[in-house]
């Protein structure tokens, strides 16, 4: 009860994240809790066996042959469920019998090798008795004579063979009981070590898990300092959300009125740019056109010279007087209307600085983060003493749990035990000693006989004279014989002390393997286990009756079990939340919605806000009314378009001159040259630069611009003007009207975000605990290693590994006798032998025939010592 109280109260804040379902959902800003302090478990829960892991598979397999049949979990759900009385009837019952009967017919494997093994303990004995009484008998190839055969030679070398084999075949069997008594030796002593490994992982998953409720707790400061950051920056974020808000409609409308401010600006310098421009053009051109009327003047003036009263220069000089008119200017800038009227009016305008009264209207909406932080201090010093608040209640709230008292508990239970094993280890060892003592026993009694019969072979083989007659064979062939017959003696002796040591391990060892094991390795065991009713009739789930105290929860052994081998936290994986409900103490949505409601009451007002003022919008109603439309601008780009003078003056002097030439040479001719020169000095001195001069082309340019400019925009200034104003307004009703509306919907939204923190910090404390806090791999490592690694890894394989090797030398025991007793009569020395009288099919002509073809020294007295030996009777 300690231990799931302790699992339980673990993960105190779990039951909060558990209960409490997220009451908002907004993309917060992701907070950063780190991770959880956990240190790495020693234990790993998987055994390599090396190579002996090759005859543990192949013990596998042949259990699968003895074996095939799959896990029966129907029947032993059954048997476990079924009462067995002592009254003889219950065992007769219908149901019983099928359940008897189902399980002979699973075990059947086990049950026909068991009896084979049992038949082969009782007969060999019984076999060999009988065969040692037949042999003093002089029966049973008790009587020291040999026939002779033609194929006697191939009958030794097949028997010598087979024995051979056989021994080879005995000799692996019997190493492979060795190796297996020698693995689970050596696995034992190495248990130890990762005894000690549990118990310390165990000991670290106690200590470490107050500092990751510590840490849980802890990081609401986190959550808390990021509320209180927003908080105190309620400004630029509250209030930077409400300014984005009307930022779509005020931008705009300010930025539209900055701009005709800017165009105001430009109309002044626009129509600056006129009358300068005008000014410079007008000199130039005057002074120009006084200039052409005295040439003119002056050459009028020559042409009423009597000389052009002569016939040859009368027609010349009357072209000449006739062109007299193009002497004279084309663009004439003094006749344009002058712009100074508008000029006085923009400038007018221009004394009230609109551009300042926009500022001052960005100025007050950008101002609205500090009235919304101005209006809001109240509320938000509640609200942050409310946070303060929790936290002591989460603080205070931990430190009311007995979660030290039971963990103390536990790990004074934990360093008993780890005590009582280590006090009892060496016990252990004890009796693991005296086990590898009896099964090296029992090995040395295999490797008698063998030895035996690899003496037998080797002696009978190194020592048989084929000239040599039955009744004088050597003393080493003799000796050969002697042991193989020693062997088969003491194969009768050992080979039903054995079969029962198989048969034993082999019940044992195969029904653990097959009805343990296997099932332990693909979790069909814990659905055994899992069986509703099955380990308690009065229980429908074992586990989560002894755990939570209720059997109606779904806590299944398998789903332990596989959470653990996750490494997830133990509050999940034991459902301890159905056992103590922390929510009652700490309930994060009664905090969550007095902040809320907190948050709610925040009001903030915008009616201060004025976008532009009435001295603006006045302001803009003039300009469009400055009379700039009204001036005549194709007047003025009809003069820029002309050119400066009627006619080329150049061209004019050169034609000028031309004409004189054609006059009779005199006063008339040098006086016309010198009028042509003249107009061509204008042309040089005025008008080229005029057309050239930087003064003049810039006067032109500008002049030409900032009449474009001004016939573009005077256009449109009384719609843009109204547009503008219009704007402004509608910027300006909707912070007075609809800013309420717009102030509840951002304060929800950070409200939202504020409570979102809170949510976060509850789903991290979930996932926390589901995966990290408290990770039970620990008590996953500890069924795997008691159960797979040291019940089914350590013992078993190496038992099953035992029988398996020792089972097979023992079986080969008998082919072994068989080839043993017969060849021993190829190598031990015969008493008698046959003699024939056709001495040339048989080379024995010092041999006297006795009765039968026999010789028989006693018949005849004669002595023979090699031929007696009281030691040949067996």
């Amino acid at each position: 009860m300690a231990v799931e109280l302790c699992l339980l109260l673990l993960l105190l804040c779990g039951s909060t994240v558990s209960e409490v379902q997220p009451l908002h959902k907004p993309p917060p800003g992701t907070l950063d809790f780190g991770f959880v302090p956990a240190k790495t478990y020693d234990t790993n829960a998987y055994h390599e066996p090396g190579p002996i892991g090759i005859l543990f598979r192949l013990v596998h397999s042949f259990l699968y042959l003895v074996q095939p049949n799959s896990f029966p979990q129907d029947l032993i759900k059954k048997l476990t469920q079924q009462k067995f009385g002592n009254v003889q009837g219950d065992y007769q019952k219908p149901e019983n019998v099928v359940l008897t009967l189902q399980a002979i017919y699973y075990e059947i494997g086990f049950i026909v090798s068991a009896a084979l093994g049992l038949l082969f303990v009782l007969l060999l004995p019984l076999v060999g008795l009988c065969f040692c009484m037949c042999r003093c008998c002089d029966n049973c190839g008790g009587e020291m004579h040999q026939r002779q055969k033609k194929n006697a030679d191939c009958r030794r070398g097949c028997f010598a063979t087979f024995l051979f084999v056989a021994s080879l075949i005995i000799s692996i069997g019997v190493l492979c009981a060795y190796a297996a008594n020698q693995h689970l030796t050596s696995q034992v002593r190495g248990a130890k070590n990762l005894v000690h490994s549990n118990f310390k992982d165990l000991r670290i998953f106690l200590n470490d898990t107050p500092g990751q409720i510590d840490y849980l707790v802890s990081q609401y400061n986190t959550t808390k300092n990021k509320a209180l950051s927003d908080l105190n920056n309620v400004g630029p974020l509250l209030g930077s959300r409400v300014q984005e808000r009307f930022a779509k409609e005020v931008r705009p409308a300010l930025d539209a009125a900055l701009t005709m401010a800017g165009a105001i600006r430009e109309t002044k310098e626009a129509l600056e740019n006129v009358s300068v421009s005008v000014e410079v053009l007008q000199e130039g051109t005057e002074r120009l056109h006084s200039n052409l009327t005295d040439v003119k003047i002056h050459l009028s003036n020559t042409l009423s010279d009597s000389a052009c009263s002569a016939a040859q220069a009368a027609s010349t000089c009357n072209i000449i007087r006739n062109s007299l008119n193009q002497l004279n200017i084309n663009a004439n800038f003094s006749g344009l209307p002058g712009v100074s009227e508008q000029l006085a009016k923009v400038n007018d305008i221009l004394k009230i600085d609109l551009s300042s009264l926009v500022q001052k209207g960005y100025a007050a909406f950008n101002d609205t983060p500090d009235l919304v932080l101005n209006q809001t201090r109240n509320i938000l010093s509640d609200i942050k003493n409310l946070l303060d608040l929790i936290g002591s209640n989460i603080t205070s709230f931990t430190q009311m749990l007995p979660v030290q008292k039971v963990l103390s508990d536990l790990t004074i239970y934990l360093t008993q035990s780890e005590a009582y094993v280590q006090d009892h280890f060496p016990l252990v060892e004890q009796y693991d000693f005296y086990r590898w003592l009896g099964c090296l026993i029992l090995c040395c009694m295999v490797i008698l006989i063998l030895v035996f019969y690899y003496l037998g072979l080797l002696c009978g083989t190194c020592g048989y004279d084929k000239h040599a007659s039955p009744t004088t064979r050597g003393c080493i062939s003799n000796t050969g014989g002697n042991f193989l017959m020693a062997g088969v003696g003491f194969s009768f002796l050992f080979s039903w002390v054995l079969m029962i040591t198989v048969v034993i391990t082999f019940v044992t060892g195969g029904n653990v393997e097959k009805l343990v094991c296997e099932p332990f390795e693909d979790r069909t065991l814990f659905k055994v286990l899992d069986t509703p009713y099955l380990l308690n009739r009065h229980w429908r789930n074992y586990l989560s009756a002894i755990v939570l105290k209720n059997p109606d929860i779904n806590l299944t052994f398998e789903k332990v079990y596989s959470d653990c081998k996750e490494n997830k936290g133990i509050y999940t994986t034991l459902h301890l939340e159905n056992l103590f409900n922390i929510n009652e103490f700490l309930n994060i949505s009664m905090y969550t919605e007095d902040v809320s409601l907190k948050i709610e009451h925040i009001n903030v007002n915008l009616s201060n806000i004025v976008l532009l003022d009435e001295i603006g919008k006045r302001n803009l109603l003039d300009f469009s009314s400055s009379g700039i439309d009204g001036i005549n601008f194709a007047a003025y780009l009809t003069e820029i378009n002309k050119s400066i003078t009627k006619v080329d003056l150049l061209s004019f002097a050169n034609d000028l001159e031309a004409r004189a030439d054609q006059l009779p040479k005199g006063a008339l001719e040098n006086a016309l040259k010198g009028h042509a020169n003249s107009i061509r000095m204008i042309h040089n001195q005025q008008v080229v630069p005029l057309e050239q001069a930087m003064k003049y082309v810039k006067a032109r340019s500008t002049l030409n611009q900032s009449i474009r400019l001004l016939q573009r925009t005077s256009s449109e200034f009384m719609v843009k003007v109204r547009n503008v104003i219009s704007a402004v307004d509608a910027a300006q009703f909707l912070i007075s009207n609809d800013a309420s509306l717009v102030i509840i919907q951002e304060t929800k939204k950070y409200m939202d975000m504020i409570i979102g923190y809170f949510e976060q910090y509850v789903e991290w404390v979930k996932e926390s605990i589901t995966m990290e806090v408290a990770a039970c791999k620990p008590i996953a490592n500890v069924i795997d290693t008691a159960v797979d690694i040291f019940l089914c890894s350590y013992v078993i394989d190496s038992v099953n590994t035992f029988w398996f090797g020792l089972g097979g030398s023992s079986i080969f025991l008998i082919p072994a006798i068989i080839c043993a007793v017969k060849l021993s009569k190829y190598y031990r020395r015969m008493d008698t032998e046959d003699v024939y009288d056709d001495v040339e099919t048989i080379p024995m002509k010092n041999m006297e025939n006795g009765n039968n073809g026999y010789h028989k020294e006693h018949l005849y007295g004669i002595h023979n010592p090699v031929m007696t030996s009281s030691v040949e009777q067996w």
